[in-house]
């Protein structure tokens, strides 16, 4: 789950990691007000959306008035940012941030991040905040920096004034710089972080270390510990509150038609098969073995909700806690929610299969029944072309 820049900055600011002075606005003229609140004579306004190098697309505007302000962020409120982070379509900008501007000495990066291979988390810094770190990975290695760190033993001082050197924080700001990434790890620990990334770190002209931006994924499968931050997926797009509220994996594609399926080894096969008869899936979804009648309901309504699916492929092996007439009743459920209707192709077998095609003819879901997985792709694959099956 990823979350925006100022709600990062707020919860990293429990954690010792500060940032400069700054207000969300959702209007034009709630920007300006924020102006005069904050103050400082000058302001950064910046387009909160949940994608990076914003400032490459024209979502950082720096203002020196407060009606320079409103104009900025009445430009960006209600338009798309399209950056090399997101698909062609943008991201809608719903909200600014407005942040007062402060004068820096130099700009650092810093980011915590899982190590799978290692199982560690691992601490990178560079000398060259601002820029995209990737580029500066792959044409200048030797100006990162990384420290490997032992679960059971935290961050250690030695190690953060050590990589706080490396980074060009040694000096005076290396005791500053110690506790700010202590606090950076101590925080990623406790909200169970996959990913905290500040860019640039800035070093300002009066020896203080900010967080001029901020980057924070949580591990979807701890937000049951956290609540409060579960609560910030209020206006996530791509059907990833409702997967988060059901227990279901759900990654939309770009193709048009429809997957559910239960099993993501059998999901992973049915999208292959689907591309081997010359389809293409709108979205990849594994609902789980102990889903009831309401999460598979939600799951089928998600993909039904997707306006590019053309038709709809429903993949289920019944066995052990799964039915799949619980599926089909589901299915039935969703359609009649979703207030759309696009050609169905059902492939059931195991547990209670003919009981799952009975329920879809008694509540009118027009679906075509196939014996195999091959013939129920084919099927799926003329159905989201319009041409008429056999």
């Amino acid at each position: 789950m990823d979350i925006h820049e100022y709600q990062a900055k707020q919860l990293l600011r429990s954690y010792g990691v500060t940032s400069p002075p700054g207000e969300c606005a959702f209007t034009a003229e709630e920007a300006e007000l924020a102006a005069r609140r904050l103050g400082g004579g000058r302001w950064a306004v910046k387009a909160q959306i949940l994608a990076g190098d914003r400032g490459l697309a024209g979502g950082v505007k720096m203002a020196a008035s407060e009606p320079d302000v409103r104009e900025a962020a009445r430009a960006m409120l209600g338009s798309r940012l399209v950056t090399p982070q997101t698909d062609g379509e943008g991201e809608p900008v719903r909200r600014v941030y407005v942040e007062t501007v402060c004068e820096t000495a130099s700009e650092h990066y810093l980011a915590l991040g899982l190590d799978r291979a290692a199982s560690r988390i691992t601490l990178v810094g560079s000398d060259a905040g601002g820029s995209s770190i990737e580029s500066v990975a792959g044409e200048q290695p030797e100006r990162i920096a990384r420290v490997a760190i032992d679960p059971m033993e935290g961050l250690r001082a030695a190690d953060a004034r050590r990589l706080a050197a490396d980074i060009g924080l040694g000096g005076p700001p290396a005791g500053d710089a110690e506790r700010l990434m202590i606090g950076l790890y101590d925080a990623f620990v406790a909200f169970d972080a996959s990913l905290v990334e500040i860019n640039p770190l800035a070093l300002t002209r009066d020896g203080a270390l900010l967080a001029l931006d901020a980057k924070m994924s949580i591990d979807d499968n701890a937000l049951f510990r956290h609540r409060d931050i579960e609560a910030l997926r209020e206006h996530e797009p791509d059907g990833r509150l409702d997967r988060a509220h059901h227990g279901f994996n759900y990654i939309a594609l770009d193709g048009d038609i429809g997957c559910v399926v239960n099993g993501a080894g059998l999901a992973m096969a049915t999208m292959d098969i689907l591309e081997l008869h010359g389809g293409a899936p709108a979205n990849f979804l594994d609902v789980p073995p102990a889903a009831g009648r309401d999460r598979i309901t939600a799951a089928c309504r998600l993909v039904l909700e997707n306006p590019r699916v053309k038709a709809m492929l429903v993949n289920v092996v019944g066995g052990g806690i799964t039915r799949c007439d619980a599926v089909a009743e589901a299915l039935a459920a969703a359609c009649r929610a979703a207030g759309r209707s696009v050609p169905i192709v059902a492939r059931f077998e195991g547990v209670n299969r003919e009981l799952a095609r009975k329920v879809l003819r008694d509540t009118g879901v027009g679906a075509e029944h196939a014996d195999s997985l091959g013939d129920a792709a084919a099927r799926a694959v003329r159905a989201a072309a319009g041409v008429a099956g056999s």
